[in-house]
């Protein structure tokens, strides 16, 4: 009988061991982080132009993109509008360049779910105002002619900036002003937003 007590008492152990005793306890598994979700925005960029006190232009500019809706404000990604014309402009020895006159805005942002946007906003303006008389042909200097042929060079103006702005839902912020300082127009620019939920 003690021999069969020293057989069964191993095999105790072990079953004992089986089910449980002396194991480690299992990990509480951690709750995964909840992904940021993205939030449509309509976005509204004005340019406006002033010629002393009197406005001259207001050229309005919409545009929708996915803000990230994350506490962590992590931007989303860019949304990107681009609209113009391309401007011959003359080089010389009779050849055209054609150049891009227009407006360029990036945009991207992050909403922070009480109303509040952070938006980063990237605006490039051009445009043609005026024009200077160039010869197309070299004139002889010692000929007493003007040149056979001119063309009417166009004058390219143009405005970049870019901006960081912290804006509440509805408010329209006025982020830059700039005076060209050969026409000594004033620029203007206002972005509000409205989250299309």
């Amino acid at each position: 009988m003690k021999r069969l007590n020293y057989l069964v008492a191993p095999f105790l152990i072990v079953l004992a061991a089986g089910t449980g005793f002396g194991q480690e306890k299992p990990k509480t598994e951690e709750k995964p982080k909840a992904e940021s979700q993205s939030l449509p925005i309509k976005v509204q960029i004005v340019f406006t132009e002033f010629e002393g006190d009197k406005k001259v232009k207001s050229l309005p500019y919409t545009m929708d993109l996915n803000a990230s809706d994350s506490p962590e404000l992590r931007l989303g990604g860019w949304a990107k509008m681009r609209i113009g014309s391309r401007v011959p402009v003359y080089v010389g020895n009779n050849q055209m360049q054609y150049i891009d006159v227009g407006t360029n805005i990036d945009a991207r942002g992050a909403y922070s779910g009480a109303g509040h946007l952070l938006l980063q906003l990237n605006v490039e303006r051009s445009w043609v105002e005026g024009e200077v008389s160039v010869p197309v042909t070299k004139p002889d200097t010692a000929s007493s002619e003007p040149p056979s042929g001119h063309f009417r060079e166009p004058i390219i103006r143009g405005f970049k900036s870019e901006l960081e702005l912290k804006l509440r839902e509805g408010q329209s912020i006025e982020s830059t002003m700039a005076t060209d300082p050969i026409s000594g127009k004033l620029l203007k620019v206002e972005v509000s937003f409205v989250a299309l939920k």
